[in-house]
Order: structure tokens, then sequence, then C-alpha cells
């Protein structure tokens, strides 16, 4: 290794770039007030971006703060993951090695897939949440280091960065909330053109209001001459800066290069006009042995280590040693202290060097690395051996030596949970795999990892890989990676390879990929490609591929077509699951099994099912199941009325989660919480569903955290949000993936909304609709409402004409679906109560002993907000037929009270216009009981109610023929008026009834039984 060798930086004064360094300062002083920063420094090549972040790190040092820097990698090491980040936390390491120590705690075989010093990764099964689980650990990693120390993560040439860098940084602006933290990503914005990677995740940042962008322009003519003066350290001629000026156009590295040569030559007549040429005049003037290692440096990669510059070389010690010294006293290389190697100054000469090589040049340049990466693999750092060593076997174009050398770094990528450059690489393989002769393909190493696909030959473990194994493995790496488009045209492509093939196994498995990623990019359910899957393996052997088949079947089932025959596809693929030995699939099936078996009846069997699948998931470490678990048991629970033990199990659940970086699955257990929170009466504390929001991954847990929103809103009569909420949740969710559970609620809140602003056929249309569809046997937690919903709708509109005819046919349907939902635990028979008081209520037949029944049937189920609106309705029925107001009185006073600390802002407005009408003082409506004493029992006339509404009597008149259906015509006729003083009378009472409508009149009247109708 060279020694120390002195170097004089080619511009030491630091020009311009005020703004853009203020702005980098003042995001570490709020970083050290706690609040963690994003940047994004952007700019053309040579324009300064290096000099402004050095600039910047100095003056972070000086306010001491830790530094750690990372450069993502250009060439030769295709596919090596996270290069930044292992660099950036090797430097945090040597500055701040207790406190990563503390950070690490617990978490170090997690993430030794970032930094491979931390020792060997733990043996968590590879899944689709690996990645999540990754992300999720360094981003609190991170948080955690930075509680006491103010730290800069500085990650350069993002351009160039591999997709697992782009997606960890990504979800470190996204997620970031606290810590003395200061992020700080640069790119080359040059290079980012329309189709490059990087131009999605810069349009992303951008809508994030967390990232702040900069954008470096070139130097004025003012500025280049400040800097040709720092440079050749005295003021140059007006005539040499405008020469230069325009030569350069500003960029400040044209600037160094053209100064340096007015150094060397003595004036800048004789400088190509050519940037390319200039440099490599540069080049071209060291000795030949500095040149030749200019060029190996140039195809090696970003950094080449000492040891492998050697090897390359094939140079005497001393004569390397001379040639880098040249290289670096002349600036046009850098030692790299940190890898004990040397890189270019500057990009922009590397690549000049790199683009004037010959191809035979550069092809044997390559395969000089590669033997000698493969003669001695101690010369690189163990995590990049792999990556790098079939970079450069691919850019030697020998495909029998690549595709081993690829097929092998696939296999570490998906070791560190880097399934995009795993993807990428296989990808690459399947390039090579006509290309390799048979003697080499026979030598493969055998298949990876792709779930329960069966790999081909014999003995699948042992035998050489092939090509439709290799698009297995691709498949779940897309998956996985997130790319579901390419995941989707990878098993497109296999399964017309084995259409004539008869291979139903292997062909079955690959209809399951496609089915579930139709689901996930919503071009469907899903069901046609499961049920060619399951006719596929139908009578064949019991296998692994058996078993999944089957597991995503009943899966399938539960979600869409709960009932009987869904659980008996969950029996089967337990069954089958142990005849295998499969027991990951197993304890899939068998939490299906248990939800099921919950909405058969059998509550208790099926909960102890799905409480010991997620106790043996937690023994086993089995990450996927473990996340299922913990939404789908408290939901199960909080189906069955069990809100406090959903309670209990979401934040089990949470907190397994959170400890294992699911931030998705969080997001859905969070937004069920916020649910369970919403039935308890605990509403402030339902708000739970915000803080499922900032984790929320996919367009279904956005959906559901929409869906929540809109529940409370409409609860509390934020009809302007619910309708917001609801029209995310439509957006989110679409209509292609039609599960119960995400159309019925969506319905539900659409009905109640348009009844609200009196669209009453809108809403019945959207009853009608969901009615057709069908509201199945094991969707009674959703259904019940909705049905309640409709008949309570229908109720309030009774009397209104224009409704009259429609409504014994919606009642109808209500009452048939009703039938067909057996009320097997104790809350559906309480809604069942419920909804047989609001159907007799829309048929204007309801008793006091409609709504006592359901009080009683929700007294024990710990449901206030029903009760308080069975109370309200039992008040107000008991007025109608007694005129009593002792228990009126209370069952008012009982309502309203629960419905003030709630929040429910049109349930506190029905009940305390109700009592305006009965003369009875509510507790709380202003801090008091009322200014009237409590008075014994007497008859309520009618007229009591009217009159408290200002009517006069000739408008009591009116208003009750208005409630009958008659014109103003009419109206005029049966009281012997004129029909002008008849609509005046209308326009009166509209006004003091406050109502817009003469339906609106005629609704409230019926509501509340101001009239006898005949």
């Amino acid at each position: 290794m060279l020694g120390d060798v002195e170097t004089n930086t080619v511009s030491p004064v630091f020009v311009g770039r005020a703004g853009e360094l203020a702005a980098l300062t003042d995001a570490l002083a709020r970083a050290a007030a706690g609040e963690p920063q994003a940047l994004l420094v952007g700019g053309e090549a040579g324009v300064g971006k290096t000099r402004l972040v050095e600039e910047f790190l100095a003056a972070a040092c000086r306010r001491e703060a830790v530094v750690a820097v990372g450069g993502c990698v250009e060439i030769g090491a295709d596919g090596l993951p996270y290069a930044p980040f292992a660099t950036a936390l090797r430097a945090l390491r040597r500055a701040l090695p207790d406190e990563l120590t503390e950070a690490l705690a617990g978490q170090e075989g997690e993430l030794a897939r970032l930094l491979p010093e931390l020792g060997e990764a733990d043996r968590t099964p590879n899944d689709e949440h690996g990645t999540a689980r990754l992300f999720e650990l360094a981003a609190r990693l991170l948080e955690r280091i930075s509680v006491v120390r103010t730290v800069v993560l500085v990650l350069e040439d993002l351009h160039w960065a591999d997709a697992s860098t782009r997606h960890l940084l990504t979800y470190l602006f996204r997620t970031l909330r606290n810590g003395r933290l200061v992020v700080v990503a640069t790119y080359r914005a040059d290079d980012v053109h329309r189709r490059h990677p990087l131009r999605p995740l810069i349009a992303e940042l951008d809508r994030l209001r967390t990232v702040r962008r900069i954008e470096l322009d070139r130097f004025s003519r003012a500025e280049v001459g400040r800097q040709l003066t720092g440079i050749l350290a005295m003021v140059p001629d007006t005539e040499l800066v405008d020469d230069i000026f325009d030569r350069s156009d500003g960029n400040a590295f044209f600037v160094e290069e053209l100064a340096r040569s007015v150094e060397c030559c003595g004036d800048s007549s004789g400088l190509s006009d050519s940037l390319r040429d200039l440099l490599l005049v540069r080049v071209e003037a060291l000795p030949e042995n500095a040149q030749r290692i200019a060029r190996i440096i140039a195809e090696g990669g970003s950094t080449v280590e000492h040891p492998l510059l050697a090897a390359v070389a094939g140079l005497t010690e001393d004569d390397l040693d001379e040639a880098l010294r040249a290289a670096v006293g002349a600036n046009l290389l850098l030692p790299t202290p940190d890898t004990d190697g040397y890189r270019f100054r500057h990009s922009l000469v590397r690549e000049a060097v790199s683009d004037d090589l010959l191809p035979g040049e550069r092809t044997r340049l390559n395969r000089r690395y590669a033997e000698a990466l493969e003669g001695d693999p101690s010369l690189v750092r163990t995590d990049e051996r792999a990556a790098r060593l079939a970079s450069y076997w691919y850019a030697a174009h020998d495909a029998g030596k690549a595709l081993p050398a690829v097929l092998r770094a696939a296999v570490e990528a998906r070791s560190r949970f880097a399934y995009s450059e795993q993807l990428r690489l296989l990808e690459r393989a399947m390039e090579l795999w006509d290309d390799v002769p048979d003697a080499v393909r026979a030598t493969l190493r055998p298949l990876d990892h792709a779930e329960a696909y069966p790999g081909c030959g014999c003995e699948p473990s042992e035998d050489p890989l092939r090509y439709l194994d290799l698009m297995a493995e691709a498949t779940v790496a897309a998956r996985f990676g997130g790319d579901r488009e390419r995941a989707l045209t990878l098993a497109k492509k296999a399964l017309r390879l084995l259409d004539d093939d008869g291979d139903p196994l292997r062909a079955a498995w690959f209809w399951v990929q496609r089915s579930l990623m139709m689901q996930s990019l919503s071009r469907g359910d899903g069901w046609q490609e499961l049920a060619t899957a399951e006719d596929l393996v139908r009578g064949l052997q019991p296998s692994a591929v058996h078993a999944d088949v089957l597991a995503n079947v009943a899966s399938w089932g539960a979600l869409h077509r709960p009932g009987d025959e869904t659980l008996v596809a969950a029996d089967r693929a337990v069954e089958y699951a142990r005849l295998v030995g499969e027991e990951s699939i197993e304890l899939h099936a068998r939490l299906t099994r248990g939800w099921l078996t919950i909405d058969a009846g059998d509550v208790e069997a099926g909960l102890a099912e799905m409480y010991g699948v997620r106790d043996r998931a937690e023994e086993l470490h089995l990450v996927g199941v473990m996340s299922r678990a913990a939404i789908n048991l408290p939901s199960s629970l909080e189906s069955t009325g069990r809100s406090l033990e959903a309670v209990a199990a979401a934040g089990h659940g949470i907190e397994i989660c959170h400890r294992h970086g699911l931030p998705e699955s969080e997001a859905w257990v969070r937004a069920n919480l916020a649910q369970f929170l919403y039935s308890l009466g605990h509403w402030d504390e339902s708000l739970a569903a915000d803080a499922a929001a900032p984790l929320a991954r996919s367009r279904k847990s956005n959906g559901l955290v929409a869906a929540r929103r809109a529940d409370l809103a409409l609860a509390r009569g934020d009809f302007e949000e619910a309708e917001e909420q609801l029209a995310l949740n439509r957006r989110h969710l679409g209509l292609h993936d039609p599960q119960p559970q995400h159309l019925i609620c969506p319905v539900r809140h659409a009905m109640t909304l348009a009844a609200h602003q009196g669209r009453l056929p809108e809403a019945r249309a959207a009853f009608e609709a969901q009615s057709d569809t069908g509201l199945p046997p094991g969707t009674q937690r959703y259904a019940l409402p909705l049905l309640r919903a409709a008949a309570a709708i229908e109720a309030d509109a009774r009397g209104l004409p224009a409704t009259d005819p429609g409504r014994p046919a919606i009642l109808e349907r209500i009452r048939g679906h009703l039938r067909r939902l057996p009320a097997l635990v104790p809350v559906w028979a309480a809604y069942g109560v419920l909804i047989e008081a609001e159907l007799a209520r829309a048929e204007g037949a309801d008793t006091p002993d409609h709504w006592r029944r359901a009080a009683e049937a929700f007294a024990t189920l710990q449901r206030p907000y029903e009760l308080a609106q069975v109370r309200f309705r039992w008040a107000e029925a008991t007025l109608a037929a007694t005129g009593d107001r002792t228990p009126a009185a209370e069952l008012l006073r009982e309502a309203h009270a629960v419905a003030l600390r709630l929040g429910a802002v049109p349930l506190v407005e029905n009940i305390e216009l109700l009592a305006g009408r009965g003369r009875i003082a509510l507790a709380g409506q202003d801090g008091t009981l009322g200014d009237e004493p409590a008075r014994p029992a007497e008859p309520v006339p009618a007229v009591d109610a009217i009159e408290s509404f200002g009517l006069t009597s000739r408008e009591q008149e009116v208003h009750r023929l208005v409630a009958a259906g008659y014109t103003n015509r009419r109206i005029a006729e049966e009281l012997y008026i004129s029909p002008k003083t008849a609509s005046v009378h209308v326009s009166n009472i509209l006004a003091k009834l406050n109502v817009s409508s003469r339906g609106e009149a005629a609704a409230l009247a019926h509501r509340f039984r101001l009239y006898t109708v005949g």
C-alpha cells in the first residue's frame, strides 16, 4: 500500500453556495433540536455537490456532530446491495463503537445483512416481509444512535444506487420521526433521464414535505473569477476569466481542469474544446505505469483495493508504488484509507479513462480481475466477493464462468433480503443460460429458495438448477422485492413453457403465484387462477405444492366466500400439510381454519386454535405466520364481541410487529385496534387509526385506515371528513378484489352519507347493489351493521311521499338477509333484535318493548354507542305510546351522558330535540340538570311537542296535511283557504322546522310522531 502522499486541493477556496450551505446548516440545527432532517442535493456532474457536502461536514464536525459517509458503487459490483449504507455504518462503528453496540443489542443477526462485520446473519426464513423488517430495524438503529449525539449520514452518487439502497433510503425518508439525525443524499441530475430508476424515487420524495431538495446551478462569471483566484493564488486576467467561463460554462470541475491546464501550459490558447480530450491529456502526461494503473482502476469499480490492484497490475511493489505516487501526486487518484484502496478524484475522469479503453482491452481487464479474485477471494470484503466476481466475469464475456458466479451472487443477495438485486442477477442468469455449455449447466448449484416449488430432478436439494427452477426463484424474488408486475410476467412465461410438458405440480405452483399477483395488483380476485391450480393437483400424491394450493384456496375462501365449504378446504389443507411435514403451510391453514370455525359458531374451539397457532409461530420464529396471527386473531375476537380481549391481543400483535420490523402488518393491527376501541366507546383513543396511517404501505391497509376514520367521522357528525375518507377508501381498494370486508363497510358509509344529504334513492341503490352481490353467512360482523343502517334509513324517511312506494321491498330484502344470517354469538343476536326494532319503526309499528329487548341484548356487550342509540329510541317510543315522562327521562339522560362523552354529535342533537319536545331536563346540556324540577308523570299531548317548534294552530293543521302527502291545492281545499295562502303557510313551516323541503318536513313529523296520519 502506498504511504501518505501529500496532495494539494485544486480549488482551495469555497466559492458561492451560501444559500445552499445555509440550508444544510439549518437542517443540522433542527436535527440537533431533535427533529430528523432529510435532504436531496442534486446537480450536474462537476457542478460542486461533493465540495458543498465537504464544507457542510466540516461545519458539522465543528459542532461536534458525528459524520458517516457512504458512496454508491458505479461499476464492478452489479448486484452489490446496500453498499453506501454498509460503508456509512462502518464509519459509525469506528466513531461510536460503544453507542452502536448498545443500539444494536439483540438485533445483530438481522442487521448483519447490512453490515456483515456484525456476525453471521440469523436464519430467519425468507418471506415477503423480510425487506420491510430489515428496513424498520435499520431506521430504529439510526434513531437510537442519534438520541444523544447529532449524526450526519451522507449517501453520495445516488444515481448509481442499487435498488435495495434506493428502497431503504426512501423508507428512511418516509419513516424517521425521532433522533438528532441528518440524512443527505446526492445525485447527478444530468444522468437521471426519463427511464432512470432514480427518477420515480425523486418524484416520490418531492411529495414528502419532510424532504428538502437542493439543486445546484452552475457558477456565474464572477464566481468563476473568484474560483480561479483561489486556484491560481492570484487575480487572473479578465480575458482568461472570460475564456475559461465560456469554455466551462460555469461548471466548477471544468473550471478546475482548465485552470490546471493553464498552470501546465502557461496560457489557454492550446486547450482542447473537448473536456474528455482535456482529461485524457492529463492522464497521458503521466508515466506509462501510472497510465496503466489509471486504466486498471477505471475498469475495476468505484474503488479498487490495493491487494486486488497489485494482483491485476502484475507490477513489482516498487513499480506499483511509483505509479500510484505519480497518479496521486497529479491529483488524478485519491487513497481511500477505509478500504485500503484507491479511487479517482472525480468520476468524470474515471469515465473518460474507461470510455477510452478498447473493447478487447476492457474484456481482458475484467478477466484479470475475475481470475485474481477467484484465485484469492480474500482480496475483497466477504460481503462484496460474490457480486463483484459475477460482475467481472459477465463483463469479461465468459458465459461459462459468469453463469455460476451470477447464481452464487443471487444466493448472497437473497440472504441479505436484497430481493431486487437477486432478481436482477437471476434475470442475468436467464440471459446467459443458452450460451452456456451443457457440461457447465450440469455443475450449477441446486435450487436455492422458491417456497413450496418442487425443484426439477430426482433430488432437488442436490441436482443442478434447471431453467424452470431459475424462473421459480426469479418469480419469488420479484414478489418479495415488490416488483409484482415482473412476478406476474415471469409466472405467465413459465406457464407457457409448461403448456406441453405435462408437469401439473409445477404448473399448479406457478398458477398460485399468478393468483397472488392478480390479487396484489388489483387485476382481479385471483379465483380463476387458484381454481386452475386446484384442478391440476386433484388426484395427485400429497406434496408441499398440494398443501400450498389448498391453503391458498382456503385463505381466499375465508376472505371472499366464508362458509362450510371453505372450512372443509381449510381442514384438507391442514391434513395435507401435516402429511408432507410442511409446518409453515400447516400453521397458515390452521389460522384460516380457526377463523372459519369461529364464523361457524364454535367460538371457543376457533379461538383456541388461533391462539395455538400464534404461540407456535413465535416459538418457531415464523414471521409470516406471526404477522397474520397479529392481524387475524384480534379481528376474530372483535367479530365475536370480545372487544376487550381483542384490544389485549392487538397490543401483543403490535409489539410483535414492532419488534420484527413489520410496519405494514402493524398498520393493519393498529387500524383494527381503532375499531375495537370504537366499539368499547373509547373514541378519542380510537384515533389509533391515525397512528396506523404512516405505517401503511399497501393500497389495502391505506383503505382500511380510511374506513376506520370514516366510521368515527360519521358517528361524530363530521360528514365532510367522512365523505373524504370514503373517497380515499374507494380509491385505494377499487372493485377488482371484492372481499366482503372491503366492500360492505364502504357501502354502509355511502348509504349513511347519502341519507344525511337527502339522497335516499342513492342510499337505496347502494344497498340493493350490495344485497344483490350477497351477504353470506360468515360476513355477520359487516353485514349486520349494514342491515341495521338500511332499516334505520328507511325508518327515518318514513312518511316521505316519494319513498313510501319502495319501502316494503327494501324492508323485505333486509328481513330476507337477516333470516339467512345465523345469530351464533351474543353480539350478532343483539344486532338481530336491533334490526327487528328498526324494521318495526320503519313500518310505524315499533313499541317500547321492541327497544327494551334491544337494550337488554346490548346491556352486557360493552357497546355503549349502540346502547345509547337504543335507549334514545326506547324513550321516543315510550313518549309516543304512553306519554310517561319518568322512564323516558331516565333513558334519555343515560343516552345523553354517553353521547356527550363520545362526542356523538348527531345523537346528542336528536336526544336534546326529543327531550325538548317532551319538556325533559337533561344533565350535562349546560352543566346543570336543567331549569325544570322533576315532576310526576303525566300524559304528554302531541300538541306540546308541536308547539315547541313554534308553529301556530293553523300551521300545525297545514303541517299535518303536508305529512299526509297533500299538495298545496289539496291543503287549500281541505282547510278552505286559497292555494297561495297554503303556500305561504308551508314556507313558514319549513323555516320554523329548519328543513329545506316538504319531504323533510313530512319525515320530521313521522319521526317524532307529531300527528296521527290516516
